[in-house]
């Protein structure tokens, strides 16, 4: 075993809690990536292809399969796309090829969000993109005070933190020190004696959101009045401060059930009159992944994050395996940022910063910001790393790699821009080596691919045979690359014989032609639902996501949906189909006792073709899902 795996099995015995305040891409067989033999395979790209007999379908009996029908071919349309010329009617999202990405064009696309371009991105769902802000938690524990946020307000926008995203000043744990006669909550008067809502006031004249503390339980993590029984009123007095987001944490609450009493927060906003932010830090327990779209815009996956490299690997690897439960309004949230505390070397630092903004996690910071130096600023603040964090997408990257001392973990994830994707190399080992990036198959066409360092906000040139990265001990590089999508064959064909640019799982990989099986890769059997065996389809397990580039050349998604045989008639599932943004079919909620549904989506004009599936209850138990027959029809 090797050092850095010493040291992570020894953190994960350790329990998570609360110390104070607080998949992959299948993209096809061009290129594959070789790991080590004892690495775990559902870390890894699947190619689809075959080269030997596979038992778990070749060798399915004759009686009851449902053999693929026909496949007929049609003959491809012209295309204006491509004349050179930005035509009515496209643009970059569309047409990449003829036009470029700019405000006003009606497509939010990379490097845009409600902020920048109200125009053309969602500026109606809360938490469209993953919350920014500062907290006070991490840095100042206790010793807050109506100064210390006033400062700090002041330095978000002189630092050019509010510019560069950071919207909400956040205080944890401690303002509050008793209820009164009426069960009102009272702040400490003498720490900040003029009130919250004059203090809510201020915050808001600088351009920014107010956010509080509270706690499920009947006490704070500091033994502060917490919010048990008095959840609605609480949220009236919030709501009467200007409060905009609300951290609600889970210390004396262990035999609350999660759901219900989030819930409570959730439907006390809906009657407070005003939107906030709610911020689920309950920890992971109760996998608050699979319920907690319904109650906030975010929930923690992990215990409280500390100022120390080893904390950040392990927040890191609890929040990996729930990337297809996040996405607009409803993020994973692997906990605060710890950059400029002074625990981490620079390096170290940068990698934190990339890795949460490859996972799409909200960008909190927890540092001095009135005293910070100049690096800590330029983590925090690039616009290009920002970007790949806020992508209107709202995808949550995943590791195609799994490294080791030697070799490094890959992340990517598909950007709002047709051949776009983010990619972070990350050496978590003790040792300097360099990585080919020419070596991963990122789903694109064969052509020029350009590739631009982020960090350094410079173009390195294009990906030929080999592109040697340097990588430092710890530390980790970030690039765009920019090439052009494959397009689909014409006539009709599977959706497991396409290429998929996004996969994620919550066990495993998404299977093709087989169910999910368990966590290694192509461990599944034949597809089933109700003793009905299928050659061709998808096999997925509780939340997944599969992402099909179709660039506005497919008319038709058609399927079979339900839970698979292997559920013995457990299980309960939902499946989606989405197309650039827009959800066209929802299944409702399936049991393992329902027989397949068929489903038919008009896919017209439509880029970007999601297949999405969710557990249907509180738990993923038994939930094997089968997109059986999945096939498109092109032009």
């Amino acid at each position: 075993m090797n050092r850095l795996a010493i040291w992570m099995s020894l953190l994960f015995l350790v329990a998570c809690g609360s110390s104070g305040g607080g998949g992959t891409p299948d993209v096809g067989a061009d290129v594959t990536i070789d790991v080590p033999a004892d690495v775990p395979a559902d870390g890894m790209p699947d190619t689809g292809q075959d080269t030997a007999p596979d038992t778990a379908t070749d060798t399915a009996p004759d009686t009851g399969v449902d053999a693929p029908p026909d496949l007929p071919a049609e003959v491809p349309a012209v295309d204006p796309c491509g004349n050179k010329t930005c035509d009515p009617g496209e643009t970059c999202w569309n047409c990449p090829a003829d036009c470029e990405c700019r405000c006003g064009d009606g497509v939010c696309t990379h490097g845009e969000a409600c902020l920048n371009c109200p125009s053309d991105c969602d500026c109606t769902t809360l938490g469209a993109t993953p919350p920014m802000g500062w907290n006070s938690w991490n840095k100042f524990a206790c010793d807050i005070s109506d100064a210390l946020a006033k400062e700090t307000a002041d330095a978000m926008v002189s630092t050019g933190l509010k510019d560069a995203g950071y919207r909400f000043l956040n205080l944890d744990d401690c303002w509050q020190v008793a209820r009164d006669a009426q069960g009102e909550i009272v702040p400490d008067a003498t720490r900040f004696a003029n009130g919250m809502k004059s203090l809510g006031d201020y915050v808001h004249e600088k351009g920014l959101g107010f956010g509080v503390y509270t706690c499920a339980g009947s006490m704070t993590c500091q033994e502060r009045p917490g919010s048990l029984d008095y959840e609605a009123q609480d949220m009236l007095t919030y709501a009467s401060w200007g409060v905009d987001y609300i951290k609600v944490d889970w210390c004396f609450a262990a035999d609350l059930n999660a759901k219900t009493q989030y819930g409570k927060f959730r439907d006390g906003i809906a009657a407070s009159g005003r939107d906030m932010v709610l911020s689920l830090c309950n920890w992971g327990v109760q996998e608050p992944w699979i319920w907690g779209a319904g109650a906030g815009q975010l929930w923690r996956t992990t215990g409280d994050i500390s100022d120390g490299y080893f904390s950040m690997l392990l927040n890191l690897e609890q929040t990996e395996p729930h990337a297809a439960y996040a996405g607009p309004g409803h993020w994973n949230d692997p906990d605060m940022l710890e950059i400029g505390n002074g625990g981490m070397t620079e390096d170290q630092y940068r990698s934190h910063m990339s890795l949460w903004a490859i996972l799409s996690a909200p960008l909190i910071a927890g540092n001095d910001l009135r005293t910070m130096d100049a690096t800590t600023k330029e983590l925090l603040t690039n616009p290009e790393v920002i970007a790949v964090d806020q992508d209107a997408l709202g995808l949550q990257g995943v590791r195609v790699q799994i490294g080791d001392d030697y070799t490094p973990d890959v992340w990517t994830k598909p950007l709002a821009h047709p051949g776009w994707r983010a990619v972070v190399v990350f050496n978590k080992g003790e040792e300097n080596f360099t990585f080919d990036l020419a070596s991963l198959d990122l789903g694109l066409a064969a052509g020029e691919t350009g590739v631009r360092d982020l960090w350094a906000r410079t173009d390195l040139g294009t990906l030929g045979k080999t592109f040697p990265v340097d990588l430092v001990a710890n530390g980790a590089r970030m690039f765009r690359i920019a090439g052009t999508e494959k397009s689909p064959a014409a006539g009709q064909s599977y959706v497991s014989d396409n290429t998929w640019i996004y996969m994620a799982g919550s066990r495993g990989p998404v299977e093709r032609d087989r169910s999910n099986g368990g966590t290694p890769a192509r461990d599944g059997k034949a597809l089933s639902i109700r003793n009905k065996v299928f050659s061709k389809g998808i096999g997925a397990y509780a939340g997944s996501i599969v992402i099909v580039p179709i660039g506005g050349r497919c008319t038709a998604f058609q399927a079979d949906v339900g839970v698979d045989d292997d559920a013995a008639g457990a299980g309960t599932i939902s499946f989606e189909v989405w197309a650039d943004g827009t959800r066209l079919f929802d299944s409702g909620v399936m049991s393992g006792t329902d027989q397949s549904k068929p489903v038919t989506v008009d896919l017209s004009g439509k880029m970007l073709l999601k297949l999405v599936t969710t557990a249907g209850a509180d738990s993923e138990s038994g939930d094997y899902a089968d997109w059986a027959d999945a096939r498109i029809t092109c032009r």
